[in-house]
């Protein structure tokens, strides 16, 4: 059975390493997909393996893996941290005695041996794995640096040689090296702190109505039907609906919509959402996994894991990264000792090398914007499904937009009937009563329905059905004229000129009567396309209404194109003529007729208050039926691809720029294990600043 699993990793020191486990993973019989992250230690496994096979094969690598529930990320910093310190403490005489030679060489010799082989055999254990599997790490550039440095002093130490010792060289190394991934782990700890701040908004406790009496039980006890109430500023403990009371919600952890939303008999509850003054009482609709908070989070765990295109260049480069550094070395003391018949000088300007490279700056370069701006986006209502999305989006220069339900409110009312009798009412209401379209629902209303028999819906186009014993037809002005029907204009264009949609009613011979629904413009729309058009984008409306309602849309939302009439199983192709005209196109859309132009489109949109269909074919998801969300989507996706080109400047300038001055004799093997230990912090640290990004 087909399956997902998701792993914690420990041991991963580098983005080689993600690549050893996922070539270790994909040899799993029945894997399909796999996806390893060096930013958040996880593995994320597709297909029917066994979660026992895939650890075995994680063990057989050298690392370790534990059902993703089952780690403890403080436990693995605490240990780090301790390590650290003792690490400094024993190279610290070492360090000192550089200046004052206090320290006597047997003694230098004990610590540096207890830090190369104590603090620093994970190297060795790393090295080993890496060469066992024949890919390079930077275990294995570490190693064979310190290693270098230390057997060199040793050899200087035991046969008394005429030579300087490095005991502070390969001891200074290791530790800064430590220091550093204690400092990367802090800031990765960090950059993926959004989920840990989405699991801890669901309340623990629940105050459920059991045998006529309010008792207080766990969350994951509850079951769907449960009657539960909220009080003043307690949580909301699960998704469900008022049955009782009248307050205000803070929903903005999961719309960033900062505004309460007012909750009404009949209304959306969502757990994790703060309730403000009122109590409320609401029936649990959703629980565990089906909840609107544990999509949530599970889309961001999704995104996080997932990987940008931009990335593969990087990744390319990674993978080759330690053969070519480990060649630039050997280059270097061949050449050093060669030309300057210097042995000791020509070692060092190698351990350099092999010190100074750091692929790891390269590899998280673009994986931990990807974590941050997720996490952000998340927290600001804007739920991205994976890492191309984010980057398709920065790129697009067209928008269409639907009309109904996203760009207006998506609830028409019933404005005029002419001629207003209640036969005209009851016949319309009959016939709507058994459709599921937004207008059908709200001409539904216009009067008592009666039976109707033979019922069938045209998409696009109407309903006809009979009804006592009589066929009657429902639809738009140009299914009329199919029929041979012709419109009274002097009726329809006015109406149609006021932005209302008009609907006929007739018999088999003649038009009986018409119906207008108006739909009203979302107040956010407009600000929304204004937005838009400032990131430099085109807005396109796609609609199914008559061209003079689309026309009276258009213009009260700002938008100076559109496309009118287009039947529901068109919109996919408009969608696909804008992208022969344009490179980059957008779609935001609410409804099941949606769902084909959404997926169509470089990049979809779907609002939260639409359809699961819908929301399923998009790219991105909006907690909130808001055009201005469409723009800050759009904003953060620019705002993450300019931290990630800063990041890739970065690693390849300080890779570009290290090598060489280590190569050249310009940099002390400490100098460059300083710099190596704090290159991943900086991309990783410059990433965080996106989390300063608001909508």
């Amino acid at each position: 059975m087909k399956g997902k699993t998701e792993l914690k990793i420990e041991g991963m020191h580098c983005v080689s390493c993600e690549r050893t486990i996922e070539n270790a993973l994909k040899k799993v019989k029945g894997v399909e997909e796999v996806r390893v992250s060096f930013v958040s230690n996880e593995a994320h496994v597709v297909g029917s393996a066994s979660t026992d096979a895939l650890i075995k094969a994680v063990k057989s690598t050298g690392y370790t893996a534990h059902p993703f529930e089952s780690t403890n990320g403080d436990k693995d910093f605490n240990v780090q941290f301790v390590t650290v310190i003792i690490s400094a403490l024993l190279t610290l005489p070492l360090i000192v005695d550089m200046g004052l030679s206090f320290v006597p060489l047997w003694l230098q010799f004990i610590l540096a041996t207890i830090v190369q082989f104590g603090v620093g055999w994970r190297f060795y254990v790393g090295s080993y794995w890496a060469l066992k599997t024949f890919t390079g790490n930077m275990d294995l550039l570490i190693c064979l640096g310190t290693s270098a440095a230390y057997f060199f002093s040793a050899v200087v130490l035991i046969f008394a040689l005429p030579e300087h010792v490095y005991f502070e060289a390969s001891a200074t190394i290791i530790t800064l090296v430590l220091f550093g991934r204690l400092l990367e782990m802090r800031t990765k700890r960090r950059a993926s702190g959004a989920i840990k701040a989405l699991l801890k908004l669901q309340p623990k406790l629940a105050r459920v109505k059991q045998n006529g009496q309010w008792h207080e039980i766990p969350v994951e006890e509850m079951k769907v039907g449960d009657i539960f109430h909220v009080r003043p500023g307690e949580k909301v403990p699960i998704d469900g609906e008022v049955v009782e009371g009248d307050s205000h919600i803070d929903e903005s952890m999961l719309t960033g919509e900062s505004n309460p939303i007012r909750k009404t008999l009949g209304t959306k509850l969502f757990g994790g959402t703060q309730n403000q003054q009122g109590s409320l009482v609401g029936k649990a609709t959703a629980i565990g996994s089906d909840t609107a908070l544990a999509g949530v989070i599970k889309l961001v765990q999704e995104a996080q894991g997932s990987r940008a295109p931009i990335q593969k260049l990087a990744d390319q480069i990674s993978a080759v990264f330690v053969p070519i550094v480990v060649v630039i070395a050997l280059l270097t003391f061949t050449l050093w000792w060669g030309i300057t018949l210097d042995f000791t000088n020509a070692l060092i300007n190698a351990v350099a090398v092999l010190v100074i490279a750091c692929p790891c700056a390269l590899g998280m370069a673009t994986p931990t914007v990807i974590m941050v701006a997720t996490g952000r986006g998340a927290r600001s209502g804007i739920l991205v499904k994976n890492a191309e999305a984010i980057q398709l989006a920065e790129k697009l220069s067209v928008i269409a937009v639907d009309k109904t339900g996203t760009l207006t409110e998506g609830k028409p009312a019933l404005t005029d009937v002419i001629p207003d009798t209640a036969e005209i009412r009851r016949l319309a209401a009959s016939l709507e009563d058994h459709s599921e379209h937004p207008i059908a629902k709200t001409l539904a209303k216009a009067a008592m329905p009666s039976p109707v028999e033979r019922f069938e819906a045209v998409p696009g186009k109407g309903v006809f059905g009979e009804i006592d014993g009589k066929q009657y037809f429902a639809g738009s002005i140009h299914w009329m004229e199919e029929w041979g029907l012709t419109p009274d204009k002097s009726i329809v264009e006015p109406l149609e000129s006021q932005g209302k949609t008009v609907v006929c009613l007739s018999d088999s011979s003649k038009i009986l009567g018409y119906l207008a629904v108006a739909d009203t413009l979302r107040p956010s729309s407009k600000e929304g396309i204004k937005k838009l058009k400032k990131l430099g984008l085109d807005v396109v409306m796609l609609t199914g209404d008559h061209k003079q309602t689309a026309q009276a849309i258009a213009d009260a939302a700002g938008i100076s194109t559109f496309y009118a009439e287009i039947l529901p199983q068109h919109k996919a192709e408009s969608v696909e003529q804008l992208r022969k005209n344009h490179k980059f196109v957008g779609m935001v859309g609410d409804g099941v007729n949606d769902a084909p132009a959404l997926a169509t489109a470089d990049v979809g949109f779907a609002m939260r208050s639409g359809t699961d269909i819908a929301i399923e074919a998009s790219d991105i998801t909006l907690m909130r039926s808001d055009m201005r969300q469409v723009a800050a989507a759009i904003d953060l996706s620019r705002a993450t691809f300019s931290k990630v080109r800063q990041n890739l400047f970065f690693a390849f300038f300080y890779n570009a720029l290290g090598i060489p001055l280590a190569a050249i004799g310009l940099l002390n093997p400490i100098i460059a294990g300083a710099a190596m230990a704090l290159s991943s912090l900086c991309v990783v640290s410059n990433s965080l600043l996106l989390n300063r990004w608001k909508p």
